[in-house]
């Protein structure tokens, strides 16, 4: 029986949510900044952890300047 790596309680069929190559309970996939409960389609990762894609991942992992966006925002 797979565990969560969440709380690393045995997952059960029933409840088990897959993402990020792992088997997790659904309550406990949820992004490590914002504490939101993630879906499949909107799911980013960083050091085997989960992380809403936007506003969270971008945020802290995406490109830093000016705004968020744009030919300007990017350092070099």
């Amino acid at each position: 029986m797979p565990k969560c790596p969440k709380c690393c309680k045995e997952v059960y069929f029933a409840e088990k949510v897959t993402a990020l190559g792992k088997d997790w309970h659904r309550p406990c996939l949820k992004c490590q900044k914002c504490n939101k409960t993630l879906t499949s389609g909107a799911i980013s990762e960083h050091d085997g952890l989960p992380y809403c894609t936007k506003p969270c991942h971008q945020a802290l992992f995406g490109p830093t300047g000016f705004g968020h966006g744009g030919v300007e925002s990017h350092k070099y």
